[in-house]
């Protein structure tokens, strides 16, 4: 907050040189308004204070805030006045600096309700330090800090002696709270100056529009913020306008991209300086030097008045200098502060108000020179484990390190790409070339010396990265103590793929040879090290890895327990590190590398090894690498399926014996000795029928079940076994593990679609559904051929279509990669605007400009831009040749290539008519792909004259970064338990809601937001179906903007959190706010998947029955409509929720008086009920009543018609009574809508609801019945009843915790 000295009182110390500088603070008179929601903010949190003295202090309180903040209190002394006055040394200095004379009057130092909120922040902040906190870690937490974000040069000191940054705080004894403030060096300085500079550029949205710097968007508030509180009854069919934009509206085919960012009118940017840069007057002459001058800047402030400033060792000042005349003596007033940002806001008005709004959780600037990321990382997997606290502080230190590093790979890669690091190697060419950046190396994603020649050269060399990576990650997850694995990033930018890898200690030594494990050759030589077997023999139970044996350059048989690439090492530290962890996983047989390029085909001795499932799809498919794997999450599917096998054989087997003892029992000896032969039968009989099924399932042991995989089979570079008997026993399980993902998973992915319990929306989240069934997506050929195959394929046009466009996107993104390796550095606007030109435009004018390069002389006539030639750019570069039809060619090449999938069009222009795929989609796509940023405008695709792309239209490109992805093992499995609750409902919801409370804690101290995010997204749902709304309300508020923060503002996450806030602001009867969010939510996913998706049926379905509620019928009636033709397309004519909405449609015309229409939509559904659940069914009797009341309100309409136009006399003939919807019969049918009723439990008797193998109850079972949690609370239970209990397909999520109609 914004703190204004009064005034300075000068007090005599015991050097007459030195005085102490006493400040009494107060708040500012005008707080904005921001600052003071987050001082209540934070005295909710904090404790409450004692009582008041009698003379008005809190001493208590004031005394432990100024331990806090390290502020020792000088000894008391009294005013004039009587009152008691504390002083604190804030800092020192010199005296012969201040001018005037120095006065030894005090005054009393108050303390208002903010500023203790200021302190007690810090507390909140020093509470969270323990005593294995290193001195450095608290510097940064407190440069991080709100309060103290400006300060930068400062140190913790014992008495007289300043500790080191690399001592715990525990360590010391005695310690106690205390700190100073240092003397600037040069070094200081310019950090300080950096550090500020960032707090300033903080203050900017563009960090926050590119995504960079820790910095993003949220456009929450623009739609919450400013709208009314509950909306009376009588404000109902008023002259507001609901009617949303037209590009929101049902069928509109425009999708602009300016409403993408909306902008408030009444914003303001907030501003601090005009200019902040070094002085020309740099560097100090030797005379200034001698008084302790390091640096002069200069400042333009917001009154455009030119300062001139010199920071000095003791802090920063006000010089007499200008922009021509050399004065660097102290200005008027002669202010000196060891905070540049404490110095503004005294001089300047506008620093000063602005000094507020410093976001401190924005772009960082560290402060320390080169780190040993190495030592820091597995120093933080070192640290102690045993209690939570210490594995809360591991996890959090090992977070803060490896999030530091991947920021500091991701600036060090975009160096290297853009020129800025001098090569270890710069005699060789570029992409041989090595680099060592901030103690971190980088190389670059190609073959370099023919390394992968026999896996696929360059191509293998690009995906050899990515497998490393996932090696990395496994054996992270795993985290055995004593094995190590190195920080590892991968970062693709501007086509080159650049590998960021921390140094190993001594690895850059050539004296000796360091691999003592593993193979350097591909298998020529090879060695072993009981060390690190024994280590590797701990992860691979988690891994599936089998220990296998393999013969090294001596026909010796070597043993091992990973991969023959893997490489162990042991550094000059004493530390076991494993490298090249690319076949971590088995190899994936369907996949194979064809050196020849010819079509795949397998040896004669091998073809019978091919499973008959492979060859009826065409497998094994030529790969172009040999590095093709499986995923972890199919090899966990086969491993339970192939343990379900051994269960059957095991129990069948049994039985048999049983079978054989019953015959055997009148032959069995008496006595003892007849029972323990019968004994010892029965053991004999169990471990043949057990050791049958292991060899029958693949067990590497006869004992028990325990299924592993050998990394090191159908390697073909060289790698030999001592027995070809064991070899083939593990080729033929990974066959039928390939095998298992063409017959179990894909069919099992594809239904999972169907019964819509995965709606994918766009790339990412098909992606997220393919890899959580185990598929890669390479098999997404395989994937849109089974499509044609399945019962009801058009409800699955949108997989389809968004199959296919990630095909086309990921086709793009390969050659695109190509494509900019060709292109000069002054020419990349202009290479990428054509290369989207050529593939999202309709014109055939995609040519480059004449004058595309800006360096080159514009011709100011007609004449002579008709008679000169095209620059040289144009026609030299081989970019600037590329066609629309030679783009198309290799996109379809591409596809059949890589995907085996046969794209039959001829053009971009072809594919938006036959598959409905979005050209602005598919721009979204590939941005997000390749890094490409553009310019937010309305891009006309449909233009035949004109391109669409200009070089202004491409902003920048940016990194896409793959890395490691922690998380806290205590929150997680708080929140594994608190799910299995809910599911089971076997404690109440107050315990769900503990288990919730503190796995939030634990993000939030971990800051990962993303799992925050996902926390409170399921924190809100249980709060609403506990009806709590204004809990459910403030929770899913937070995970929407954690949604947009973190995924973006168009993710798909971020629609359905908007969705489901919408309702929760029904809910709370918030109305109007609620449909501008659905409208928001249906804008998004238009852009995202366009108009014919399953989730614009659900948004239309709740905006057509909020628009209801606020009586706008015609407006409700085209969204429901909408609604109607997506669920009949999706879901089925004759599916349940097709029913539902004929029956919303039937309300809503009944409200507006057509009775007729209301009467065909109320039959359809009455049809449907009758065909699907019966006469007698709840849903059945009651759309019969409503039937009935339909047709007396349609006859009572006619009669009276008819008496008006008869002109006879006659007793009065009362008219149709229009049913007016409540407010709570709309939020039933919402929540109906969206899946969730609450009903009081003391109401029903329930008994158990059959439930099929997949958790789903079919439509007959519950025909009278109701579903059932058995020892739920006693205070809510989530049932179906009447219609819902009659929607077939439904189970319940525990992610999602609402009861959620998955097919109607």
């Amino acid at each position: 907050m914004t703190l204004q000295k009064r005034h300075h009182q000068i007090l005599h110390q015991e050097d007459d040189n030195i005085v102490c500088i006493k400040t009494n603070l107060c708040s500012e008179e005008d707080t904005d308004q921001r600052d003071a929601e987050q001082v209540q903010r934070q005295e909710d949190l904090a404790p409450p204070l004692r009582g008041r003295t009698e003379g008005g202090e809190e001493e208590e309180e004031e005394e432990s805030l100024q331990d806090v903040l390290g502020l020792k209190a000088a000894p008391s002394q009294v005013d004039e006045d009587g009152a008691q006055v504390k002083k604190m040394t804030l800092f020192l200095v010199d005296r012969l600096f201040l001018g005037g004379e120095l006065t030894a009057t005090t005054s009393r130092l108050t303390f208002d309700t903010q500023i203790i909120s200021v302190f007690l922040r810090l507390t909140l902040l020093l509470s969270q330090v323990s005593g294995q906190t290193l001195v450095s870690e608290l510097h940064q937490r407190l440069m991080d800090h709100q309060v103290t974000c400006h300060r930068t040069c400062f140190s913790l000191h014992f008495g007289p002696i300043r500790i080191d940054g690399r001592t715990e705080l525990g360590s010391v004894p005695g310690m106690k709270d205390g700190g100073a403030l240092m003397n600037y060096s040069v070094r200081d300085a310019r950090l300080h100056l950096r550090h500020v500079g960032d707090l300033f550029r903080s203050l900017d949205a563009a960090d926050a529009y590119d995504g960079v710097n820790g910095r993003s968007l949220s456009y929450l508030t623009f739609y919450t913020s400013g709208h009314e509180g509950k909306e009376s009854v009588s404000k109902r069919g008023s002259c507001v306008d609901h009617r949303p934009p037209d590009h929101v509206l049902p069928g509109c085919k425009d999708r602009p991209l300016t409403p993408l960012q909306p902008v408030r009118d009444d914003r303001k940017w907030i501003q601090c300086l005009r200019v902040l840069n070094m002085s020309s007057w740099n560097p100090p002459p030797g005379n200034r030097k001698m008084h302790g001058d390091l640096l002069y800047l200069s400042v333009l402030t917001l009154e455009d008045k030119e300062l001139n400033i010199t920071s000095s060792t003791r802090g920063f000042y006000l010089n007499q200098s200008t922009a021509f005349v050399f004065n660097p003596k102290p200005a008027v007033p002669r202010i000196l502060c060891h905070s540049l940002v404490d110095l503004l806001s005294q001089i300047t008005p506008g620093s000063s108000s602005s000094a507020v709004h410093l976001d401190c959780d924005g772009p960082k600037s560290s402060v320390s020179g080169s780190r040993d990321w190495n030592e820091e990382l597995q120093g933080s997997r070192e640290l102690p484990r045993n209690s939570l606290q210490e594995r809360l502080l591991r996890d959090q230190t090992v977070f803060k390190t490896s999030s530091d590093f991947v920021a500091v790979a991701t600036r060090g890669a975009v160096a290297v790409i853009d020129g800025s690091v001098m090569p270890l190697n710069p005699s060789d060419p570029p992409h041989m070339q090595m680099f060592i950046w901030k103690n971190l190396f980088f190389s670059l994603g190609f073959d370099v010396s023919e390394h992968y020649q026999s896996l696929g050269g360059d191509a293998a060399a690009h995906a050899a990265a990515l497998c490393d990576l996932r090696g990395v990650e496994a054996y992270t997850r795993v985290d055995t103590p004593g094995l190590h694995t190195l920080g590892t990033a991968l970062v693709d930018y501007k086509g080159i793929r650049v590998i960021a890898q921390i140094l190993v200690p001594g690895i850059l030594e050539k004296n000796q040879d360091q691999v003592v494990y593993g193979s350097n050759d591909c298998g020529a030589t090879v060695s072993t090290h009981p060390r690190f077997l024994e280590l590797l023999d701990k992860t691979s139970k988690s891994l599936r890895v089998q220990r296998h044996l393999v013969l090294d350059q001596n026909n010796v048989s070597v043993e091992l327990c990973s991969a023959v690439e893997t490489k162990g090492i042991v550094g000059n530290d004493g530390r076991c590190y494993i490298l090249d962890l690319l076949r971590t996983f088995p190899p994936d047989l369907n996949f194979q590398f064809s050196a020849s390029g010819e079509t795949m085909r397998v040896k004669e001795e091998e073809e019978e090894e091919v499973p008959e499932e492979c060859r009826r799809f065409g497998f094994p498919w030529r790969h172009r690498h040999s590095l093709a794997s499986l995923r972890a999450e199919l090899l966990e599917a086969f491993v339970q399926h192939r343990y379900q096998r051994y269960e059957q054989m095991v129990t069948e087997g049994l039985s048999r014996e049983e079978d054989e003892d019953e015959d055997e029992d009148g032959r069995r000896g008496d006595g003892a000795a007849g029972e323990r032969r019968h004994v010892r039968t029965l053991t004999q009989k169990l471990r043949r029928v057990v050791s049958e099924a292991c060899r029958a399932v693949g067990s590497v042991r006869d004992s028990d079940f325990d299924l592993r995989f050998n990394p090191d089979v159908f390697v073909f570079t060289g790698v030999r076994f001592p027995s070809d008997a064991e070899t083939r026993t593990q080729r033929k399980l990974l066959w039928d593990a390939a095998a298992s993902l063409l017959t179990n998973q894909i069919p099992a992915l594809l239904r999972s679609c169907l019964v819509q319990s995965s709606v994918p929306m766009d790339g990412s989240t098909l992606t997220s559904v393919l890899h959580q069934h185990g598929v890669n997506v390479r098999y997404l050929g395989v994937v849109l051929k089974e499509l044609h195959r399945v019962e009801g394929s058009q409800r699955l046009d949108h997989i389809k279509r968004i199959s296919i466009s990630e095909v086309l996107s990921r086709s793009v993104k390969h050659i695109f990669r190509v494509f900019l390796q060709d292109v000069e550095p002054a020419a990349f606007s202009a290479a990428v605007s054509h290369f989207l030109n050529c593939l999202l435009s309709s014109s055939t004018c995609v040519l480059l400009d004449s004058c595309s390069d800006e360096l080159h002389a514009r011709r100011r006539y007609r004449r002579r831009r008709s008679q000169g030639s095209r620059p040289g750019l144009s026609t030299e570069c081989l970019w600037a040749r590329l066609t629309p039809t030679d783009l198309w060619t290799r996109i379809r090449t591409e596809a059949e290539d890589y995907y085996h999938y046969t794209i039959h069009s001829k053009s971009m222009d072809d594919v938006v008519e036959k598959y409905g795929v979005q050209r602005i989609s598919m721009l979204r796509e590939i941005s997000m792909k390749t890094g490409i940023q553009v310019r937010l405008r309305d891009y006309v695709f449909d233009s035949r004259h004109r391109p669409v792309f200009v070089e202004d239209d491409i902003v920048n490109m940016f990194p896409v970064v793959k890395h490691l992805r922690h998380t806290c093992t205590d929150a997680s499995r708080l929140m594994q338990r608190a799910q299995v609750v809910v599911q089971q409902g076997e404690r109440s919801h107050t315990h769900t809601h503990v288990h919730l409370q503190e796995v939030l804690l634990l993000r939030h101290i971990l800051s990962s937001f993303s799992d925050v995010a996902a926390c409170l997204r399921l924190l809100g749902r249980l709060s609403y179906i506990l009806e709590d709304h204004v809990d459910a309300l403030s929770l899913q508020e937070r995970a929407v903007m954690c949604s947009e923060r973190v995924h973006g503002v168009d993710h798909p996450q971020t629609i359905e959190d908007y969705t489901y806030l919408a309702l929760y602001y029904f809910s709370g009867g918030q109305h109007s706010t609620s449909l501008q969010l659905l409208y928001r939510a249906r804008y998004l996913t238009l852009l995202v998947s366009g108009e014919d998706h399953p989730q614009v049926a659900l948004l239309d379905s709740m905006l057509g029955l909020v628009l209801h509620g606020l009586m706008d019928h015609e407006l409700s009636l085209k969204f429901l409509h909408s609604a109607l033709c997506l669920t009949s397309k999706y879901h089925g004519v004759t599916s349940l929720r097709h029913a539902h909405s004929h029956h919303l449609l039937a309300t809503v015309y009944e409200a507006k008086g057509d009775f007729r229409s209301a009467l065909k939509h109320e039959n359809e559904a009455f049809q449907i009920y009758k065909v699907q659940v019966g006469e007698n069914h709840t849903s059945t009797k009651e759309s019969s009543e409503y039937l009935k009341d339909l047709t007396q309100q349609a006859v009572l309409l006619q009669k009276s018609i008819s008496h008006l136009y008869s002109n006879t006399d006659g007793a009065c003939i009362p008219p149709p009574q229009i049913f007016t919807p409540s407010f709570p019969t709309i939020l039933q049918q919402l929540n109906l809508t969206c899946g969730v009723v609450l009903i009081p439990l003391s109401v029903f008797c329930y008994q158990p609801c059959p439930v099929n193998e997949q958790n789903r109850v079919s439509p007959s079972d519950c025909a009278s019945s109701v579903f059932h949690f058995r020892h739920l609370s006693s205070v809510f239970l989530l049932k179906y009843i009447g219609l819902l209990c009659s929607l077939s397909r439904m189970h319940f999520s525990c992610n999602n915790l609402y009861f959620k109609p998955d097919h109607y």
